[in-house]
């Protein structure tokens, strides 16, 4: 069963006990408001009747005077009015009953001449119609002689008890009717934004991630279609980068294999006997060698921090000499460029527990995009500070900076600001990955044409 049936359905359901609950109360309370009305009349004549009775022919033989009591009783009553006496007999009725009937059949009569008064509701036995009976005592010095009996017609009554339970039945079908096509538009309204997004989905399955979902209310549904249109985006971005990189990385493998196999060739061909020659081609293929490592170091480390297999193996660092050490390592690099490479760190730093050999990776790392990105006559500066609960390391460079447009994506796998540049663009996630895992954080800050500077803070 579909939604919209389901939504339609439940509106449905609920509205119609609603409406039939209601219908039943307010049948049921016209129907004790006329019949009330009418006994509480009948009830109201009757109690006159025998106050006048016991006022005025308390002394006299009611046989006697039934005929002028009935005459004084039916002055002011349409109803039916009936007199009997304390046996129950007949005496006087104005429809012109046979007198003598014996009236104790009936409950009301039965409770009067016993000395209370008490209504009854049935069926005439001659006419068969419906009636509503009140039966009164009329008493004389305390003593039951007799009762009056009101008896009135409640066919008119229920004709129009009857009538205005068609017309509530009428507004309650109307009240369904309306709930049930207001029941469609606005299930519609949510069963459209869902088959919308059902389409997008299945194109996503089919692999169109380029879709996108049309939103039709500020709702949940159309949040929900906003965030299937960024995650559609975000993955067309991320399939893009992912071909990019497959294009780089086949590049980047192809020129050292290319270099390695050409000087395999060159010096099996006239390497022999030549020294100079035979140096300088393995001094290459072993550049070309540790190029090929350092890509597929990164790719592992890539793949083991994208799966979370990797750990950290934590132990007490002295951060100053950390730094001073890589120092010494890229020195000589960075001198050869014609760049200065600057270690500002206090000796006073606090030891903080971390993975020396990731926390290098990442210090290398950052330096060596430095080095890549600065002309001479340029500088780097490697700096150490404390801050509350925290160290804090930053790496700033005087080179070509990056764009505003490209600083928002540096830390995304594959990311490279350009195609053409030499790297796997992991470096930088892969570093913000080993940063997270120390608990720490990764900011970049950089203006293009001026330089770049990357902060790490780590809890102490």
């Amino acid at each position: 069963m579909s939604i919209q049936k389901r939504l339609v359905g439940s509106y449905l359901v609920v509205i119609s006990i609603t409406v039939l609950i209601l219908e039943i109360f307010l049948i049921v309370s016209v129907r004790y408001y006329y019949f009330h009305n009418i006994e509480r009349v009948l009830m109201n004549q009757a109690e006159l009747s025998a106050s006048f009775f016991q006022q005025y022919f308390a002394e006299e033989d009611l046989e006697k005077q039934s005929e002028r009591l009935l005459q004084g009783f039916t002055t002011h009553s349409d109803a039916q009015v009936q007199i009997m006496d304390s046996s129950g007999r007949l005496l006087q009725d104005s429809t012109g009953l046979d007198f003598g009937s014996l009236m104790t059949p009936y409950p009301d009569v039965q409770a009067a001449i016993a000395g209370q008064p008490e209504s009854w509701k049935g069926k005439d036995s001659g006419t068969r119609e419906p009636v509503l009976a009140v039966s009164y005592p009329l008493k004389a010095h305390n003593i039951t002689v007799g009762a009056v009996r009101f008896v009135s017609s409640l066919t008119g009554t229920i004709s129009t008890i009857n009538h205005i339970a068609c017309l509530l039945l009428g507004v309650g079908l109307l009240v369904v009717a309306i709930v049930t096509i207001l029941g469609l538009f606005l299930s519609g309204t949510i069963t459209r934004s869902i088959q919308d997004l059902k389409q997008a989905a299945d194109r996503m399955t089919e692999g169109d991630f380029r879709i996108n979902v049309h939103k039709r209310y500020r709702d949940e549904l159309g949040s929900l279609a906003d965030t299937l249109n960024k995650m559609a985006s975000r993955i067309v971005q991320s399939e893009q980068l992912k071909n990019d990189f497959i294009s780089s990385v086949s590049h980047e493998l192809r020129t050292p294999l290319t270099s390695i196999k050409g000087w395999v060739i060159t010096l099996k061909a006239s390497g022999d006997g030549n020294q100079d020659l035979l140096h300088e081609g393995l001094d290459i293929i072993e550049s070309e060698s540790d190029r090929l490592g350092r890509m597929v170091d990164e790719l592992l480390d890539f793949s083991k921090l994208d799966s979370g297999r990797i750990t950290l193996d934590l132990k007490p660092v002295q951060l100053a000499d950390l730094l001073h050490h890589i120092g010494r390592q890229l020195g000589p690099r960075a001198a050869r460029q014609g760049v200065s490479l600057h270690i500002q760190a206090d000796e006073m730093l606090p030891i903080i527990q971390a993975d020396e050999n990731r926390l290098k990776q990442v210090l290398i790392n950052l330096i060596d995009n430095s080095l890549k990105f600065t002309d001479a006559p340029g500088s780097i500066t490697v700096e150490a500070c404390t801050a509350p609960g925290h160290v804090i390391v930053s790496v700033a460079d005087t080179g070509t900076g990056i764009s505003e447009g490209n600083l928002a994506n540096v830390l995304q796998k594959f990311y490279k600001g350009d195609p053409h540049a030499t790297g796997s663009g992991l470096g930088l996630a892969i570093s913000d990955q080993i940063v997270k895992l120390h608990k720490g954080e990764l900011q970049i800050a950089s203006t293009e044409g001026q330089g770049t500077k990357v902060q790490i803070r780590l809890p102490i």
